[in-house]
């Protein structure tokens, strides 16, 4: 007499389509959990953004350089996830405005026209780090849609202000804050792809 096999469980399912790690995980969440660990992700988070910003180069008729600064807040949110990666991004960003120079070019304070990028980024993190909670990040082209719906959403955010702040019309400010750095974006988008798959895939083989 043959007996039926039991019947996958809906997380079992989900760890398989992953490669071994649930959906509803982060890369943060395989860490071991305290207080401690979050703190410290929040801080290391907040402080990555602040070094990738000053990898920044000026854009010729734009006061918005090209930085790390977008590819590191976007990182920070998939791999911390929504809740962490906003906090870590309004510790930044709040830190910037109390005088830390960490934003781009070593700036600080609200005043700067990029400062809208900045409060896109917070968005942001907390949009993709909502998505990768869905396994976003686990396959190539998901992590490409999750990385450009996570720029656009900063975008968003960053060229009304830049157009507000400076006084540009709002083709002047797309001109200047958006259409140079669509390579930028691209190439970022691509280093995505290739490194949260892969650590996804390093971590399904421990």
């Amino acid at each position: 007499m043959s007996t039926a096999a039991p019947a996958a469980l809906p997380q079992d399912l989900d760890s398989a389509r992953s490669g071994g790690t649930p959906i509803g995980q982060v890369l943060a969440d395989l860490l071991p959990s305290s207080r401690v660990r979050d703190a410290a992700l929040v801080l290391g988070g907040a402080a990555l953004t602040g070094i990738a910003a000053q990898i920044a180069v000026p854009v010729p008729g734009s006061p918005v350089p090209v930085t790390g600064q977008t590819f590191a807040a976007l990182l920070v949110g998939t791999s911390l996830g929504a809740g962490r990666g906003l906090v870590a991004l309004t510790l930044y960003a709040l830190a910037g405005v109390a005088g830390v120079p960490w934003f781009a070019e070593g700036g600080s304070g609200a005043g700067a026209p990029s400062f809208g990028y900045v409060l896109g980024m917070m968005l942001a993190a907390t949009v993709v780090g909502a998505l990768a909670r869905r396994g976003a990040d686990r396959g190539v082209w998901r992590t490409a849609g999750t990385m450009i719906l996570g720029e656009a959403v900063i975008y968003a955010v960053g060229v009304p202000y830049l157009a507000l702040s400076t006084g540009m019309s709002a083709s002047a400010a797309i001109a200047a804050g958006l259409t140079p750095f669509l390579i930028g974006d691209a190439v970022k988008a691509a280093l995505a792809m290739g490194a949260l798959p892969a650590a996804w895939k390093l971590v399904g083989k421990r």
